[in-house]
């Protein structure tokens, strides 16, 4: 049996240690901001990035190409290793397609390899959380396809509880409609988004207020979570820690998790949420 790598997007937004430590590939997406454009992860610090954005600055984000995903596949085809790629939502980038045209023309050229493309239909620390569990199963020593299997039948179980301040940032990159956007511009009004079955946001309530905000997407879990266990929780947020921590406290006293893993939004995701954002990730028995 073929040793095979999992590998994965920079949408992830995990820290960079945290992918380092563990040796996974990352195929960065670039964005590009003040007429400068970088790698995901890299170029100016998220600090910055979001102080940007709060100055005015209007980031635009671009989607892998096959030959980019090709230069990430090949290398780890010609050691003889195999290849699960865990990759950012189809319904919100082309990312997922190249990856694909990518993995087609390197089994025609290598037809022992197998590299199979996952479309995780998350983003975000979503998508780290299945991540996370594929290496795990990888550990404790489940095969290729199990693991595949496994993916493809739970990714739909990975939980995304969102909260925003401004919706025009999604709107602008096509993420969310005018209507939404104009609704989350309301005084006061916080909307609840979460990721659909298709792999898109979508807004399922709106709260007054922002502690209320908080609070509801820590709400929103008790259901979901019914009947899973759910060793770690992951929040992001967009350049408010003090909020995110906030939300961990409630977590914590609420669920009895203690194992919250907490990260800066990254560059490309953030391009689309603007600071200000908050997220849960856990798995549940519904999106």
């Amino acid at each position: 049996m073929r040793e095979f790598v999992i590998t994965t997007d920079s949408t992830v937004d995990l820290p960079k240690e945290w992918l380092e430590e563990r040796n996974i590939p990352t195929l960065k997406l670039s964005y590009t901001i003040d007429g400068e454009t970088y790698p995901d992860m890299e170029g100016i610090s998220k600090k910055e990035f979001f102080d940007r954005i709060r100055r005015g600055s209007l980031p635009t984000t671009s989607q892998v190409t096959p030959g980019q995903a090709r230069e990430l596949f090949e290398p780890i085809i010609k050691e003889g290793k195999d290849i699960i790629h865990i990759g950012f939502s189809s319904g919100l980038s082309g990312s997922l397609n190249s990856e694909r045209m990518a993995a087609q023309d390197l089994m025609e050229d290598y037809p022992e390899a197998r590299i199979t493309v996952i479309d995780s239909l998350c983003a975000c620390l979503g998508e780290a959380l299945l991540l996370y569990y594929v290496l795990k199963l990888k550990k404790e020593g489940k095969t290729y396809d199990e693991i595949v299997t496994w993916a493809e039948e739970n990714k739909l179980h990975v939980c995304h509880n969102v909260t925003v301040d401004d919706l025009n940032h999604l709107h602008r990159g096509g993420r969310v409609s005018k209507a939404t956007a104009v609704l989350g511009t309301m005084v006061k009004i916080k909307p609840m988004i979460h990721m659909d079955n298709e792999g898109k946001l979508s807004v399922i309530g709106k709260e007054r207020g922002r502690k209320r905000s908080l609070h509801k997407i820590v709400d929103i879990m008790e259901e979901q979570m019914k009947g899973w266990d759910n060793e770690i929780v992951m929040i992001t947020h967009g350049d408010c820690e003090e909020d995110a921590q906030y939300v961990a406290g409630l977590i914590r006293e609420k669920y009895g998790i203690d194992n919250i893993l907490i990260n800066v939004i990254g560059t490309v995701i953030g391009s689309h949420t603007g600071p200000g954002v908050v997220a849960t990730f856990c798995m549940g028995n519904k999106r």
